[in-house]
C-alpha cells in the first residue's frame, strides 16, 4: 500500500523496470586512473556503475587527499591521523561533447599510528583504500539520483 503514495508523486527506484540507474548501467567510461588511490577510486566506480562497454558518457575525476593529526600526545607525538578526500567530476556526453553532469564530493576517514612502522603503513593504507571508496559510492549516488535529467 506504501508504493502507492509514492507512485503518484512520480517517485521511480533508481533500479526499478525502466528506472535511470539501468539505463546508465555500461553506458560510464570511468578515465582511466593514474595512481594507487585512482585505481582504488575507478575500481569501486566501475563496480557501482559497470565498465563503460556500450560507453555514451565519460567520467573526468580529479581526487585530493590532506592528512591532519587528530590526536597528538603531550610530547607531540600524533598517534591518530584523519585523511580528508575530495574528489571532482563531470560527466561529459561523448556525442555532443557537452558536460551533462558535475560536483564535488567528500568524505574522510582516519588511522591509529601507534603500531610499528609496518601496522602503521597497513593502517594507513586502508584508510586511504576506504577514502576512495567512499568517495566512489559519493559520485555514483549522485550520478544516479541526477540520471533522470539527462537520460
Amino acid at each position: 500500500m506504501a508504493a502507492l503514495p509514492l507512485s503518484a508523486c512520480g517517485f521511480r527506484p533508481v533500479y526499478g523496470p525502466g528506472g535511470p540507474g539501468l539505463e546508465l548501467r555500461d553506458r560510464i567510461a570511468v578515465a582511466d586512473p593514474v595512481n594507487r588511490l585512482d585505481f582504488e577510486l575507478v575500481n569501486r566506480l566501475n563496480e557501482r556503475l559497470g565498465h563503460g562497454g556500450a560507453a555514451a558518457y565519460d567520467l573526468e575525476h580529479e581526487i585530493g587527499v590532506t592528512t591532519e593529526g587528530i590526536a597528538i600526545t603531550g610530547s607531540n607525538d600524533i598517534t591518530r591521523v584523519r585523511l580528508n578526500g575530495t574528489a571532482r567530476y563531470a560527466l561529459i556526453d561523448r556525442g555532443t561533447g557537452t558536460q551533462r553532469l558535475a560536483g564535488r564530493v567528500a568524505a574522510f576517514t582516519a588511522y591509529s599510528t601507534t603500531g610499528s612502522t609496518l601496522a602503521t603503513n597497513a593502517a594507513r593504507r586502508d584508510a586511504e583504500d576506504r577514502l576512495m571508496i567512499l568517495l566512489a559510492d559519493r559520485i555514483a549516488d549522485e550520478l544516479l539520483a541526477g540520471a533522470a535529467r539527462f537520460t
